[in-house]
């Protein structure tokens, strides 16, 4: 018997515990501190170590209390970032794929995995109103982002075979994700060719300016590869005029691609807010926010296929179909950078099958209203300032301060309210800056969020305010 082998019996002993313990956690999770109680130096000391030559059988799942104890809690009050709470249901269907532990590169490699893939991304794209997009799951929003400015730049710039050649531009605003820089630079395009568009007073790409600066930069002779238009801003959840701008964009020749990753699965819920979605050659989703779905669940959407396969086919002799068979013989690598790829689709095949969309529709819905009752709330209090709500679910102030203190001053004192707010522990928030102010930032895309921790927030703020005299 390989020694790594355990019986039936021994899996279902201990998978019945870390069911568990799940479940005794999830019981527990809205009673617990959001920041683990715990030291950099004390995590150190609790899971570092040498590496066992010799195993201690189950015996390990004993420790595995403090690995709960030293993780943050995703309960109801945790509004930090834009990062989902993860769905239960979903969570069984990562256990389940672990199992079976599908390689999705091909059919052939995993018919179950690959055609509830694609199905799931079917779906998606349906949901959101973009019908007809096809693409895969990938492992977040900033992969998805890489590989649609990778089709952008081989459909006006090709490189593949000989490198980069000539001058090029890319566009998105300000407050862009910071993804797109990245992949700007990983692409070998550099990052000085990014060309970053002023906002409007609600922190919407300026359309006006971007018209003009493609035009300024074809007059100079660079190509114009692509304009990343956000659905949903990391900082305030602003949606830019995605209509507009896809026209700008394809009036002048340039790939149109929209950074979904936070907002645009709210199209679920709030159509009217995402006129222009449709019109991407390229999208990014993920459903590791806004469907719930535990980390990791990204999604690229596009247009087409044969700019897919252009940008990623490249494959050796061991990769070769072996059948004509449309279904049979589709390979996720031929539009795809990955190749090896685990059974993302099987949690939200399990959770969107279990709750219909209706009830990810609602809870969409739930959190919307959730973000402007506590941005109406923010305004009537006399020590708060709302500094910035775009139309989604994240949410931007700042404590006032005392005897008109001067901005460097309050900028100061709200990062220390923000320290001590997440010291704390019960209730998490992130920040922002915007316009040179240090903001606190509650974002709110979790399925847990009721009444009551949408209203602890501002007692906490205060009260963390007050601690510091």
């Amino acid at each position: 018997m390989n020694p790594l082998e355990i019986s039936s019996t021994q899996f279902r002993r201990l998978a019945e515990r870390v069911a568990q313990m799940a479940a005794d956690y999830l019981e527990s999770v809205d009673s617990l501190p959001i920041a683990p109680l715990i030291s950099g130096e004390a995590s150190v000391r609790m899971f570092d170590g040498a590496l066992p030559e010799q195993g201690i059988g189950e015996t390990v799942f004993d420790a595995l209390p403090t690995v709960f104890q030293a993780s943050r809690v995703n309960n109801g009050r945790f509004f930090g970032y834009v990062l989902g709470s993860g769905e239960p249901v979903a969570a069984t269907g990562d256990l389940l794929a672990s199992v079976l532990n599908q390689n999705v590169t091909a059919w052939r490699s995993g018919p179950a995995a690959a055609t509830i893939e694609r199905t799931v991304v079917q779906w998606l794209a349906e949901a959101i109103g973009c019908a007809g997009l096809r693409g895969y799951l990938t492992g977040g929003g900033s992969s998805a982002n890489l590989m649609g400015l990778t089709m952008a730049r081989e459909a006006k710039a090709p490189a593949n075979e000989r490198g980069v050649s000539g001058r090029v531009a890319l566009y998105a605003s300000t407050e862009v994700h910071m993804s797109i820089a990245k992949s700007v630079a990983m692409l070998g395009l550099g990052r000085d060719n990014l060309r970053l568009i002023p906002v409007d007073s609600s922190l919407r790409m300026d359309t006006t300016e971007l018209d003009r600066q493609i035009a300024k930069d074809k007059a100079d002779g660079r190509i114009p590869i692509a304009v990343v238009a956000s659905a949903g801003t990391v900082n305030t959840g602003a949606i830019d005029p995605l209509a507009e701008i896809a026209g700008i964009a394809h009036r002048h020749g340039a790939w149109f691609h929209i950074d979904g990753a936070y907002g645009a699965l709210a199209a679920v819920a709030e159509r009217g807010k995402f006129n222009g979605l449709e019109l991407a050659d390229s999208l990014s989703l993920d459903p590791h926010k806004w469907l719930y779905q535990p980390l990791d669940c990204g999604c690229l959407l596009y247009r087409s296929s044969e700019g897919a396969q252009k940008t990623f086919s490249h494959s050796g002799d061991y990769t070769r179909a072996l059948s004509a068979d449309p279904i049979e013989g589709f390979a996720f690598f031929e539009e795809s950078l990955e190749l090896s790829r685990r059974f993302r689709a099987l949690k939200i095949w399990l959770s969107l099958r279990y709750h219909g969309m209706a009830a990810f529709r609602e809870s969409i819905r739930i959190d919307l209203a959730h973000a402007r009752h506590l941005a109406e709330t923010i305004e009537r209090e006399p020590q708060l300032e709302l500094t910035g709500r775009g139309e989604l679910s994240a949410v931007c102030f700042r404590h006032r301060g005392a005897q008109e203190p001067s901005e460097d001053a309050l900028n100061q004192l709200n990062a220390k309210i923000l320290q001590r707010t997440q010291k704390r522990g019960h209730i998490y928030l992130s920040n922002a800056t915007l316009a040179g102010k240090f903001c606190l930032r509650a974002c709110i895309v979790n399925h847990r969020t009721k009444d009551a921790d949408v209203d602890a927030v501002i007692p906490e703020v205060l009260a963390a305010a007050r601690e510091l005299g």
